[in-house]
């Protein structure tokens, strides 16, 4: 029976709560999936309540979240219920728990509506919250698959750590159009999984949506604008090194501490776009002296490393970071991550550096970025001939997700920097998660 119907009056853009019910089958989620839609009048009395029905149902798409903890599932359906209105959905929120008890499932199905006007009906759209344990909970696809709209794109939303590669994720990704996740909130540095996404993007059949890709469309958008200057265009097949600075919270600097997909991100995507090649993999940098084999161009301060400091409350590491090495047709290109002590989120992007030398000139670029803004200083020969100031707010997880929605299922330049991303960690020291 339907319980704690909304009678409020629905206001124009809000999401309304119109519908609850409970089951503990998927038969039972199905027959009360129906009942939803069952009634044609606008105004009827569902489980003793007097209340307006739901006028239309409409779904373009089946959202699939996979959340192993009840609160972040919470939030994952507060996100999505700001899409009603944009991109209406049937949406399964699964949190299996409790692998090792007797198998079941408990189910709570609503349907939020969405009034466009004041004088349209209500359109809306269901959300089924599934926890199952026990058996049934390492089955995550059979409880999904008969309760999609078939004939609807799949989109997979796996906030968290997802476990790819194993034959769960497998069975949930075999039938997706799209995979979302966030890759900057994975344990460890990381960049394990990249690989992982990397042969899921290679497989073809679904593609890959990183919100953390995804929030630095500032920054590629602020690096590309320079070099759409006739003086510095030239530059752009010369360059010599790039350099990534980012926050971390280990004093210590130990490797694996700190997440640095976002870091490793901006490289991918320029080496990608460049069509550049991994001619040494990333590895951690030694200090000179206690053997690395890392070359002496990696172990040089970053040009311009000192500005960092200028970032609210972060401090130089010396000695510690990240190299690796490229190849742009004959020439090779020095990248260097680096770490400083930093109040930001650890893992956070402080500034990317781009050097780039032709015919015995040296161009200089420096991109930072500051709660709403994105800032580009280039130097030509020692002059500074740039200095730019973009207003870039940043986008909230519901942009994102309306983003990876409206996303082709196959975004060229996200997944080439996702590739990349995986061939410039491959067989290196790192890559692992702790």
């Amino acid at each position: 029976m339907a319980t704690d119907l909304n009678l409020a009056p629905a206001k124009p853009g809000e999401p309304t709560l119109r519908w609850t019910s409970r089951a503990a089958t998927i038969d039972g989620i199905e027959r009360e999936l129906a009942k939803i839609w069952a009634v044609p009048e606008l105004n009827t009395t569902i489980g003793g309540h007097e209340g307006r029905h739901i006028a239309a149902r409409t779904s373009v798409m089946n959202l699939v979240v996979v959340a192993r903890q009840p609160e972040l599932g919470e939030h994952c359906a507060a996100i999505i219920s700001q899409l009603t209105g944009r991109h209406p959905s049937r949406t399964l929120i699964c949190s299996p728990t409790d692998p090792d008890g007797p198998g079941w499932l408990d189910a709570r199905i609503t349907a939020q509506c969405m009034l466009p006007r004041e004088d349209a009906a209500e359109t809306c759209a269901e959300t089924i919250y599934v926890t199952a344990g026990g058996d049934t909970g390492r089955h995550i696809a059979a409880i999904v698959e008969p309760l999609l709209v078939h004939d609807l794109p799949v989109t997979v939303w796996w906030p968290g750590e997802p476990p790819l590669g194993t034959q769960q994720a497998n069975d949930l990704l075999e039938d997706a159009n799209r995979l979302v996740i966030d890759g900057s909130t994975w344990s460890g540095d990381g960049l394990g999984r990249l690989r992982e996404l990397a042969r899921l993007s290679d497989a073809g059949q679904t593609g890959v949506f990183d919100f953390a890709l995804a929030r630095q469309s500032r920054w590629r958008e602020a690096i590309a604008s320079t070099f759409d200057l006739p003086e510095f265009l030239p530059y752009l097949r010369s360059i010599r090194r790039i350099a990534v600075t980012y926050g971390t919270h280990d004093e210590q600097g130990r490797p694996g501490t700190t997440n640095m997909v976002k870091p490793l991100y901006h490289i991918a995507w320029i080496a990608s776009r460049l069509g550049m090649s991994v001619s040494r993999p990333l590895a951690a940098i030694v200090p000179t002296g206690s053997g690395s084999s890392g070359g002496s161009a990696a172990h040089r301060p970053a040009p311009h490393a000192a500005a960092a400091s200028k970032h609210a409350g972060v401090k130089p590491m010396a000695g510690r970071g990240y190299s690796a090495m490229l190849r742009h047709g004959h020439v090779e290109v020095a990248v260097v991550m680096r770490p400083v002590l930093s109040g930001m989120p650890a893992g956070t992007t402080l500034r990317v550096e781009l050097l780039a030398e032709r015919r015995g000139s040296e161009l200089r670029v420096d991109v930072t970025a500051e709660a709403e803004t994105v800032l580009v200083h280039a130097w030509q020969d020692g002059v500074e001939l740039l200095h730019r100031q973009f207003n870039a707010a940043r986008r909230t997880e519901a942009d994102l997700l309306a983003e990876a929605i409206e996303a082709p299922r196959h975004d060229v330049v996200s997944e080439g920097a996702i590739r990349m991303a995986a061939r410039i960690v491959a067989a290196g020291e790192i890559g692992n998660e702790a």
